[in-house]
């Protein structure tokens, strides 16, 4: 291969960019931004790396979890609150239930650059530049709305940094003490119309807790009861941007995408000979790949030569996205194909992107129960191959939005219009969220039986 370096991508054909009309305050706006601070450090993400590699080898769960798309309208301390303390209360339950550590990443911090399945909305007679995440031009369908700014790079760059900075308070500050959040837990439960269900579990967590309490293990004389990590990831989009945020570690030498911890490539920019492929093989960060119904062995297989030659354990999550109805026909065939190689991976179920329809009423939702159905899918695929299933990658949110329907709460498609607050996909909320990991324990809680 050619040698790589921080811009080799832009000799490559690229997909999904936005097409700027002043290109020197584009230049200008990424000079300013590889200035800047990096919003992570390469320390942060080698632990990341080590933590996956866990997650790869079976001896953990990968959590990774947040919203669809970041925005700047809806920016907040509550907002990043509530969605932390359900990836908490998510996190004890299966970590719980599977008796292993649970690997936390939000879609935070980073999370503005979304992909289109067109250039161009159309509303009536006037099309205009389809909305691509607020880092590149705003919702509102007016011409001066989605016409791409490149300065929004750099309020997207500020409000990651503040993002971060409550991220780390709330991790480390006592708000993630394992006795708050179980209270939390508790409280869920008796309200929930499925409570019954879900007691048992509970209960079981009150009596652990108790005994450790009887031994002397508080969060008085183990801070780790009281503090917890939460690593960032978003999809590396928008190219530019990434660039400007890429930083060669002075220890090592070695190349790290500044930006988040971790990286995620989409169903539609991850060609072997494309700009976006390149810039990931030649940064340290861990990498997902999103492996949807279309994706082929031989593509797979590329993709992992690329972006992984070493086979090194954490380097790559597969996020397979495949719908409820494709699960079982189209996951066994990668997952045999994977193990017969010998490649080293993290398997992680997206449920949410290949369930997308569009209800009567015109809202583009989800149906909990099919993501449910994938989650199980994606379980007895790998239980039936004897491999891992190491991970959920969710869009979701902590506040009370009716985006999916069904659940415990039964949310109606005349529901929706109720709280239908995203700007891009629609978000599990966190009573739909805490419901799922409850359901996702009963299946850890019998892989680890199996393992016993």
């Amino acid at each position: 291969m050619d040698i790589w370096t921080p811009d080799s991508w832009r000799s490559k054909p690229i997909l999904q960019q936005p097409n700027y009309t002043n290109s020197d305050l584009v230049k200008s706006t990424e000079q300013k931004l590889a200035k800047m601070p990096p919003l992570v450090f390469a320390g942060e993400i080698r632990e990341l790396h080590r933590q996956l590699a866990d997650v790869a080898q079976g001896n953990a769960f990968l959590l990774q979890g947040g919203d669809c798309a970041e925005t700047f309208a809806e920016f907040n301390a509550n907002k990043i609150k509530d969605t932390f303390q359900v990836l908490l209360q998510m996190a004890v339950v299966m970590s719980f239930a599977g008796s292993s550590p649970v690997v936390k990443i939000g879609r935070m911090a980073g999370q503005f650059a979304k992909p289109r399945s067109s250039d161009l909305e159309t509303k009536g007679d006037i099309s205009l530049p389809s909305y691509r995440g607020d880092i590149i031009n705003g919702n509102d369908f007016t011409e001066a709305a989605r016409l791409p700014d490149p300065e929004r790079m750099i309020q997207a760059y500020h409000q990651s940094a503040s993002t971060l900075n409550l991220l780390r308070a709330f991790a480390q500050g006592g708000f993630a003490d394992l006795h708050k959040v179980h209270r939390w837990n508790s409280g869920f439960i008796k309200k929930s119309p499925q409570g019954e269900r879900y007691q048992a579990l509970s209960n079981q967590i009150d009596q652990a807790i108790a005994f450790m309490e009887a031994c002397g293990i508080d969060s008085s004389t183990s801070p780790q009861i009281r503090s917890t990590t939460l690593f960032t990831s978003h999809e590396s989009l928008l190219l530019g941007y990434e660039e400007a945020l890429t930083r060669q570690d002075s220890q090592t030498q070695e190349w790290y995408n500044c930006s988040a911890h971790m990286i995620w490539i989409g169903d539609r920019t991850r060609q072997p000979d494309h700009a976006h492929v390149e810039f990931l093989r030649g940064v340290n960060n861990p990498i997902g790949i999103k492996v949807g119904p279309t994706t082929s062995s031989e593509d797979l297989i590329q993709l992992l030569d690329i972006l992984n030659p070493q086979n090194l354990p954490g380097r790559i999550t597969l996020i397979a996205r495949m719908g409820a109805k494709q699960i079982g026909e189209k996951l066994p065939a990668l997952v045999q194909l994977i193990k017969r190689e010998g490649r080293s991976v993290v398997w992680s179920s997206d449920p949410m992107h290949g369930n997308t329809i569009t209800a009567s009423s015109g809202y583009k939702t989800r149906s909990v129960n099919a993501i449910l159905e994938e989650i199980k899918g994606f379980f007895q695929v790998h239980d039936a191959e004897g491999t891992h299933a190491g991970g959920v990658h969710l869009e979701m949110t902590g506040h009370n939005v009716t985006e999916c329907i069904g659940g415990a709460y039964q949310i109606t498609e005349e529901g929706l219009a109720h709280r239908y607050d995203t700007f891009c996909d629609p978000r599990l909320n966190g009573e739909q969220a805490l419901e799922l990991a409850f359901l996702i324990a009963d299946t850890l809680k019998t892989a680890r039986n199996k393992k016993a």
